[in-house]
């Protein structure tokens, strides 16, 4: 699915190194506190650490994807799918 991405993209989503530093910062963070009381306490925890990393992403100097190739993905899914929408009508 990737492939239909702009090649910028391509080069970022083939590597999954962000989504394991993200999981071993939440489990680090996780084995800091031990036990939890409850399931609601688990996913506050998870919950406050993704928004601290959303956080840190949008302000930071070099994005993982740029606004510009966000937009360029966003025109070039619509146009494929407006294709594919012509393709089986006709």
């Amino acid at each position: 699915m990737y492939r239909h991405l702009p090649l910028e993209h391509q080069r970022q989503l083939h590597s999954t190194n962000t989504l394991e530093r993200l999981n071993k910062g939440i489990k680090r963070r996780s084995h800091g506190v031990g036990i939890f009381p409850n399931p609601a306490a688990v996913l506050r925890l998870v919950w406050a650490i993704l928004i601290e990393q959303d956080d840190e992403w949008a302000v930071a100097e070099r994005r993982y994807f740029s606004t510009e190739s966000m937009q360029q993905a966003a025109t070039q899914s619509l146009s494929r799918t407006a294709q594919e929408i012509l393709a089986a009508i006709a």
